[in-house]
């Protein structure tokens, strides 16, 4: 379904650069065994929003996290090879993605045949401005009424998502647009950081739970030392090893 947006909230995106803002709801969180069962992004004044079949049922733990059943795809296509992905590979082609933690979304994406150029994820760029730790979480509800955000939109929902992380990503722009005298220059930051690790600064876990690491480097090395092995070992914990080199190596 593509249907055509208006109002003031549209005003703020027309002079930016071509920017696709996207949610994905999906059959889990494997990329490659998991599937896309939604998709809804807005490009400019235009929304689209579609479900898909996977190949298999959607299990229910999925459907308890987004609502969406196996009566609502039935007899919709898969989203490889549909309208929608070749329509979307097009606009992704000289547009930047936008989408709250995108690493997932453009890994569900690629291993459905889309491929991603450039791309900004507000999960990051909130946590990267959030210097003094003001906020306790940044998932994107959350990050809605933090901001204050008066925003028709369900939750969980891939247009409901994709609406709230418009608002999301326009808040953001105008705080780091303050700071850097234009908003091309904003968004070029915001790709940077969003390409980057996240440098964590605290632990939110075990005995050392909302302690800095930087601190940490200080008083506990073994620790953070020992920690790294440990991430190392995971294999999927990048983040946490940028981090823990970062400051242990100060």
């Amino acid at each position: 379904m593509e249907q055509l947006l208006f109002g003031d909230a549209d005003v703020a995106t027309k002079s930016l650069p071509h920017l696709v803002f996207l949610d994905t709801e999906t059959t889990g969180t494997e990329p490659g065994k998991d599937k896309i069962c939604q998709v809804c992004f807005i490009d400019g004044e235009t929304l689209r929003t579609e479900f898909f079949k996977p190949p298999f049922a959607i299990p229910v733990k999925a459907m308890s996290i987004h609502h969406i059943t196996n009566k609502m795809v039935e007899g919709k296509p898969p989203f490889a090879g549909s309208e929608m992905q070749r329509d979307l590979q097009a606009r992704l082609e000289t547009g930047v993605l936008v989408a709250h933690n995108a690493p997932f979304d453009i890994s569900m994406l690629v291993a459905e045949g889309v491929q991603v150029n450039r791309f900004i994820c507000t999960y990051r760029v909130a946590f990267a401005l959030d210097r003094n730790d003001a906020l306790p979480e940044y998932n994107l509800q959350y990050l809605r009424y933090a901001f204050g955000l008066e925003i028709e939109a369900a939750a969980h929902d891939a247009e409901g998502d994709v609406k709230v992380l418009r608002g999301v990503f326009e808040h953001l722009l105008r705080l780091l647009s303050s700071e850097t005298g234009s908003e091309a220059e904003a968004i070029e930051q915001m790709i940077r950081i969003s390409e980057q690790p996240m440098l964590f600064r605290k632990i939110n876990f075990g005995k050392y739970r909302d302690h800095r690491l930087a601190d940490l480097a200080k008083t506990d090395r073994g620790y953070l030392e020992w920690l790294l092995a440990q991430k190392l070992k995971s294999g999927d914990e990048g983040d946490w090893v940028y981090s823990l080199q970062h400051y242990l190596k100060r």
